[in-house]
């Protein structure tokens, strides 16, 4: 009985046909007669709706399905095929990737962006992708730090003033939102604002026009509008410190940044655009990273993210002569950390550790310390060293790729 209610195609076909054969052989109908049809047709039209309605559902969870199992490298291939810029953004993380994948789709419309997430993230380097992948590209990009300016100076800053407004204002200024006329106005930090003055950001939002301090004449601006913070604005809106109408009218579009410390695959891409960076910068050679110290650099937490890791590096490429390692690090990176000075020549021992797991640690490390000695004398001539102790190359290499050693980091460039 039960497979006889099953919705199913196959009984939709059966139901119609039994349904064409009875009206077949009827010359009339009465009126029960054509309700008892009625009836049965509605019910079979139901049927198919909802049949329907299941292999939509069922389509779209394949396609979610086969999104989902589109490898990272590709997502990020297929990104720049779509001709989206977002230079210097590094790795395949996949939080990374979906907000790159949210801010393809949001950069071509005029809508709000708010970029959340930690201190030191690259909000404001996603704010200049939305901004490279608009049709507003060759405007201005203006950011204004709102954390960075006196309160009672915002005003000023965002909409500008007329000669003799104030106390100072000895010239006409224009403020952001006329500089970003047409192009971007970044506001970073916008949780910083006061409650006076998100009322009139508010107000400038919501009209598309502004007033110059000492001014009746408005101006009316066409500014796309993004914005980050660090803070969590749904929690200042209900302690009141935030204007809910202002939130919702900032954050049609919404995505936030993951930290550093979930995005661990992009370390040593960054680490080395940093030693590039500050070798550029400093004018020498990039500085070469010890095992110990990249192993360190890879384990860290980050609390500072993306702007903390890029301050290590240039520290260690200024501080260090040719290969840098731990004790070039920050010194309160150093007194927070696990290690003991004695500890650091092993790496980090457990308390329970076995004599054999200690005799294994110093061997690692009088293998490390041999290999970047050898390597630093060579130059990075892996031959070489392995014609010198007369032993197997591709056993020195797996040596190397044992410790995370990387031969290229102790080649001097020519020229």
């Amino acid at each position: 009985m039960s497979s006889l209610n099953t919705k199913s195609l196959a009984r939709c076909l059966e139901r119609t046909e039994l349904l064409r054969s009875a009206l077949q052989w009827r010359n009339t109908l009465d009126k029960p007669g054509i309700q008892k049809v009625l009836r049965q047709v509605l019910s079979l039209r139901s049927d198919l709706l909802y049949i329907s309605k299941i292999d939509r559902y069922k389509k779209k969870a394949e396609s979610l399905k086969k999104k989902e199992a589109v490898p990272n490298k590709l997502r990020r291939e297929q990104l720049l095929e779509r001709n989206f810029v977002f230079e210097g953004i590094f790795g395949d993380n996949p939080k990374l990737l979906k907000v790159l994948e949210t801010l393809e789709r949001a950069a071509g419309t005029d809508l709000p962006v708010i970029i959340e997430g930690e201190s030191g993230t690259g909000k404001e380097l996603l704010a200049k992708v939305v901004h490279a992948n608009s049709d507003r590209e060759d405007a201005p990009f203006v950011s204004v730090n709102c954390g960075a300016i006196p309160d009672a100076l915002l005003e000023s800053e965002l909409f500008g003033h007329t000669k003799g407004a104030f106390t100072g204002a000895i010239r006409d200024r224009q403020g952001k939102f006329e500089q970003a006329n047409n192009g971007t106005l970044f506001l970073d930090e916008i949780g910083e604002l006061s409650l006076d003055n998100q009322v009139k950001l508010l107000r400038a939002l919501q009209v598309g026009e502004i007033q110059r301090i000492g001014r009746d004449e408005t101006i009316i601006v066409n500014t796309r509008i993004v914005t980050a913070t660090n803070r969590n604005l749904l929690n200042m809106m209900q302690q009141g410190t935030f204007r809910e109408d202002l939130y919702y009218r900032i954050s049609v579009i919404s995505v936030i940044t993951p930290p550093l410390r979930e995005r661990k695959d992009e370390l040593p891409l960054l680490i080395d655009y940093f030693r590039g960076e500050s070798a550029e910068r400093l004018k020498r050679e990039p500085v070469q990273i010890s095992s110990r110290l990249n192993r360190f650099l890879k384990e860290y937490s980050y609390p500072g993210n993306i702007r903390e890791l890029q301050n290590i590096i240039y520290r260690i490429s200024c501080l260090a002569d040719q290969t840098a390692d731990t004790p070039d690090l920050p010194p309160h990176i150093l007194q927070n950390s696990n290690l003991s000075p004695k500890e650091e020549e092993f790496g980090e021992i457990a308390d329970d550790a076995s004599l054999d797991e200690l005799r294994k640690a110093a061997i690692d490390r009088a293998e490390i310390v041999f290999l970047e000695k050898k390597l630093t004398q060579t130059r990075g001539n892996v031959t070489r060293i392995a014609q010198q102790l007369n032993m197997n190359r591709s056993y020195l290499q797996k040596l190397l790729k044992k410790h995370e050693i990387k031969s290229k980091e102790f080649k001097v460039k020519k020229g």
